[in-house]
């Protein structure tokens, strides 16, 4: 598509334009950016953290991360570990995840409440049904799940069974995730993930069964030998299996963090021009078809509480991506998991023979954490007003802050000028519209007001489209 228009509703960009907007840049689900915190981050803090929370009594978000796969997909980036499938390694896990809820919540009185469980990974259904019981039941020990809460876990549609998915509507699920990515074979065939669309519909339709309200699909554009007509059939499938919720994924290429993306042919990836087409002709498909845009990735029924919630500006984001039960803190429990609890970042260590050993020792698995300065807060909830409701409001601002919103930016205002000659928002005296363009490159936005990012400008990240 080089050298050609490319338009979606009102978008209207030119080879030239994406170019100029298509730079590195953090995806935002965190300020300040994981590269900020820092491993002088100590457990006393930690533990400070989880006190202060403790005293408040307000509910959390529970993430486990379950690190387990049985086999490496070449674009991952997530934290994995390759295991053949036993009798001991789901188990012994579920033992040190234990381990790790009863030395967090030592010295708390009272069981926390949760409004949003996850299981993620990995690959979660990697435990069996016998343990996936086992877990729910120790977090049903130590903890109150709300009537009303997010129950989600996220399976691969390879390995799932029909037993698992009955025994997780039985234990209490009610959000089922699957990564899908592409149905193309040579795209399959080049990330080293093979699943077949009647292996999927199979899967749709024992979830359906079991009686689950909402099913999510996550997709990638970018892959190796995409092109805009066969992930516009991927699109067409996935329309015609009518997910609740639709995940539209920039492929982040980084193989100096993620080894393993170097099996990729970088010569099989699209372009620019052609990598923005693929997006924008899914989400011109989804679009048609009933789906709300949420957010700058995700799409929704129209009918679906996310999209309910987007429409009445009550959205929320967190690692655990775009929800609608917000939880201001959240526990991230798991080798690698990711916690924001008090006004601190926490992420346990990524190496899972120290994750063993510091539960072993009575250590928590801390690796890196960051507490946020009153600075980080009030960026924190510009960049996410930006990020989640494509606005900000100065009176809101004034109100939260009691500072002036251009006083305290006026070293943005030279990047925010530049968004608006780009067509990416709109400056008023009330505030910033982000505009349907600058939707696609919200990231863009939200770097003007990174103060990290401006001290440290050799970071290396994903680019932006």
């Amino acid at each position: 598509m080089r050298g050609s228009l490319l338009h979606q509703s009102s978008v209207t960009l030119t080879s030239e334009l994406v170019r100029s907007l298509d730079i590195p840049g953090p995806r935002y689900t965190s300020y300040p950016t994981a590269p900020e915190w820092s491993d002088q981050y100590t457990r006393d803090q930690y533990r400070e953290a989880v006190n202060q929370w403790a005293h408040t009594h307000t509910p959390v978000s529970l993430y486990i991360h379950i690190p387990f796969c049985t086999q490496m997909c070449y674009y991952c980036g997530c934290n994995v570990a390759i295991r053949k499938a036993n009798a001991t390694v789901g188990l012994e896990y579920i033992s040190y995840i234990e381990k790790e809820l009863t030395l967090l919540l030592s010295g708390i009185s009272h069981r926390p409440q949760i409004k949003q469980l996850h299981l993620g990974g990995g690959t979660p259904n990697f435990l069996t049904s016998d343990e996936l019981r086992a877990l729910k039941n120790l977090i049903d020990r130590t903890c109150d799940i709300a009537p009303d809460a997010e129950v989600a876990i996220e399976v691969d549609p390879r390995t799932v069974t029909e037993d698992q998915i009955n025994t997780l509507k039985a234990i209490g699920f009610n959000r089922i995730s699957m990564g899908i990515q592409d149905f193309s074979e040579p795209v399959q065939a080049a990330i080293n993930r093979h699943q077949s669309i009647e292996l999927v519909t199979q899967l749709f339709q024992w979830i359906r069964s079991a009686g689950f309200p909402s099913i999510n699909v996550d997709l990638i554009y970018g892959l190796p030998h995409q092109t805009v007509e066969n992930f516009s059939t991927t699109a067409d499938e996935i329309i015609r299996l009518a997910p609740e919720r639709i995940a539209l994924y920039s492929y982040a290429h980084v193989p100096w963090l993620k080894s393993h993306q170097s099996l990729i042919p970088t010569e099989a990836l699209p372009g620019q021009d052609d990598k923005l087409g693929i997006f924008l002709e899914a989400r011109r498909r989804f679009l048609n078809s009933g789906y709300d845009a949420i957010g700058m990735d995700h799409f929704a029924k129209s009918s679906d509480e996310l999209a309910v919630a987007y429409r009445d500006g009550v959205l929320h984001r967190n690692f655990m991506g775009y929800t609608v039960k917000p939880a201001t803190e959240y526990l991230g429990i798991g080798v690698s998991s990711i916690g924001y609890i008090s006004g601190h970042f926490v992420q346990s260590t990524k190496d899972l023979k120290r994750y063993y050993a510091d539960l072993d020792n009575g250590r928590l698995p801390l690796e890196r954490g960051l507490e946020l300065s009153p600075d980080d807060h009030i960026r924190q909830w510009v960049i996410q007003s930006l990020m989640c409701h494509f606005k900000l409001e100065k009176q809101e601002f004034f109100s939260r802050y009691h500072v002036n919103f251009d006083t305290y930016f006026s070293d943005s205002m030279a990047h925010l000028k530049t968004c608006e000659s780009q067509g990416l928002i709109e400056l008023t005296e009330q505030g910033i519209l982000v505009t349907p363009l600058g939707r696609l490159f919200v990231r863009n936005v939200a770097m003007g007001f990174d103060a990290y990012l401006k001290q440290n400008s050799e970071r290396r990240f994903s680019r932006t489209v």
